[in-house]
């Protein structure tokens, strides 16, 4: 499955606590000019350093789909950072 939403959740310096909701359809579809420079710029570097680009681009699906109920968790101090993609 591929992952749909990204939630950010920070502490922020006075100790209150901010949750950011991103989704991610609306995002790539924003950025995919940029994605085909970045799939363009994969290419060459894949021909550069001869891996093969249907292997590349196997491995790189095979990530985004083990994306969701991924959690990145930091908290240090009074920083706390929370990356959850479902």
């Amino acid at each position: 499955m591929v992952p749909q939403l990204v939630t950010v959740r920070y502490r922020r310096s006075d100790g209150r606590r901010r949750r950011l909701y991103v989704p991610v359809v609306p995002v790539v579809l924003a950025l995919s000019p940029l994605l085909l420079l970045a799939v363009s710029a994969g290419l060459v570097a894949c021909s550069a350093t001869r891996i093969s680009p249907m292997g590349a681009l196997r491995g790189t699906g095979q990530l985004l789909w083990a994306l969701p109920g991924t959690r990145f968790e930091i908290d240090d101090g009074r920083t706390a950072f929370l990356i959850s993609v479902r």
